[in-house]
């Protein structure tokens, strides 16, 4: 039950952070952006939930609500093809869920191997170390895998489509017809 208290407070907390922020930086709603919010919550609590208390929870769901809107923005700002900030919510606010074990870890979730293991709690910096570690071999890992994927993905099928396809959307072209209503499009 804990587990599910934990993600649901997760989520909301980044849902609802997410809607503050960005407000706060464009001025206006964004129901995207809170999409976002409430996925970085979930991405973010994902590897602790089962070790964290509901404060614990709630600090890393609202964290990750308002990395999401920066990392976004910032993605944006660089010129970066990521149309819904998959790479902010995946990977800025699964390192930020990563880290967070370090921090607010609680209880013995079976792969911890202690109670009270997150610096917040008095474990002191060893957990914290080791998911910094794990950050940085995940990091790598990805960039290797996803470098010889994408290598061969370019090399065969290609990467993009034509400007015909993406003008059309690719709904048409893939699947034949338009997912929007028609009014929407004028």
């Amino acid at each position: 039950m804990s587990v599910a208290l934990n993600t649901l407070i997760a989520a909301a907390a980044g849902g609802a952070v997410s809607a503050i922020v960005v407000i706060a930086k464009t001025g206006k709603p964004d129901v995207g952006m809170v999409g976002n919010g409430v996925l970085g919550g979930l991405v973010g609590i994902t590897a602790g939930c089962g070790a964290f208390n509901t404060f614990g929870s709630l600090v890393t769901g609202a964290v990750a609500g308002a990395l999401v809107v920066y990392s976004v923005l910032y993605i944006e700002k660089k010129g970066v093809d990521d149309p819904v900030g998959a790479v902010s919510v995946h990977g800025t606010c699964g390192i930020w869920g990563v880290l967070a074990i370090g921090l607010f870890s609680r209880y013995d979730d079976a792969f911890l191997g202690r109670d009270d293991a997150g610096l917040f709690y008095g474990g002191g910096f060893d957990q914290l170390s080791v998911q910094a570690v794990m950050v940085v071999i995940i990091i790598a890992w990805t960039a290797v895998t996803a470098g010889i994927a994408f290598t061969i993905i370019k090399k065969t099928t290609g990467l993009r489509v034509s400007a015909e396809e993406e003008i059309a959307g690719l709904d048409v072209s893939e699947h034949g017809s338009s997912g929007y209503h028609m009014e929407s499009t004028n």
